[in-house]
This record gives structure tokens, C-alpha cells and sequence, in this order.
């Protein structure tokens, strides 16, 4: 297998690896902020899905344009100001997941050159389709483990 057609897989399988780590938990386990500065399972999700649209739109740009500057976020602002701790899990859940199947989509096809389209991040620098592919497969695992390990801290608070 390509590292294209793994990192494929590894990007479709990121919801269900969201699913997986988010299915059978109460309200209070989504809740459950495991120490200062640390987000809990619902803030991750939330996180998760606007992150799958910024990252949508820059799929599309290096898709659509010549070298485009792919703007840099601030990540806790967005977790403050759009209201993480109080957003319906169900929907960002479903967010993460109509957008990464709209997105795997679009790149499922593609010849293997188009991964080699490049972008200029306004934090990372140069980077390639396949760059941006890359760090979106682990993306959704990294928090798909961080989740997990929420959930079990929870769990030993609990007793």
C-alpha cells in the first residue's frame, strides 16, 4: 500500500476512531475536565469539527489554487469563544464526520500528483497536499487517545 492510500485510510477511519471514543459516555463523563488548562471530551470533539472544516477549506484552496496561504488559528479562542463546553456533542460528532467524508471524497481519486500541490501556511510554512493529509490522518487519532485517556481519568476520579 502507498503512504497515500494509507494515509487515505487512516483519514477515513479518523470518525470512526471518534465515534469509538465518544460512544456509551454520560454527560458527566463528556464534561470532565481532567486538570487546568486540559479539555474535556466534549471540548475535544467540538475542537475536532471546526478544525475538519478549517481543514476542508484548505483542502479545497490547494486544490483550487496556485500556492495559497493557508491562515493559521487560534485554536483556545475558538474552543472559548464558540462555546465548546455547552455545544451538542451529537452535532459535532456529525460535523467532523460530513466533513471528512466530503473531504476523503474529493481526494480519494486523485492522481498521485495533485498531493504534491503545495501551500503556504502562515505558521507552518511550505507545506503539500499530502503534508496537510498527513497531519489530519493523525490529527483525529491523537485525539481519538486523548479522548480515551479523558474518559479513564474520569473513570479513577469516580472510584
Amino acid at each position: 500500500m502507498s503512504e497515500i492510500s494509507d494515509l487515505l485510510e487512516r483519514f477515513r477511519r479518523g470518525t470512526e476512531l471518534i465515534a469509538v471514543a465518544t460512544t456509551g459516555a454520560s454527560n458527566q463523563e463528556l464534561d470532565f475536565v481532567p486538570g487546568p488548562g486540559k479539555w474535556s471530551v466534549r471540548q475535544i470533539v467540538c475542537h475536532l469539527a471546526d478544525f475538519e472544516m478549517v481543514c476542508g477549506i484548505r483542502i479545497r484552496q490547494i486544490l483550487s489554487e496556485g500556492n495559497p496561504t493557508l491562515q493559521g488559528y487560534d485554536e483556545k479562542l475558538w474552543a472559548e469563544h464558540l462555546d465548546h463546553k455547552r455545544r451538542k456533542i451529537s452535532l459535532a460528532v456529525e460535523g467532523f464526520r460530513r466533513t471528512r467524508a466530503e473531504s476523503h471524497e474529493l481526494l480519494k481519486d486523485l492522481p498521485e500528483e495533485a498531493f504534491q500541490r503545495r501551500a503556504t501556511h502562515s505558521e507552518r510554512g511550505s507545506m503539500t497536499l499530502l503534508d496537510l493529509l498527513r497531519v489530519n490522518a493523525e490529527h483525529a487519532e491523537k485525539h481519538a487517545q486523548q479522548m480515551m485517556a479523558v474518559r479513564q481519568a474520569y473513570k479513577a476520579a469516580k472510584g
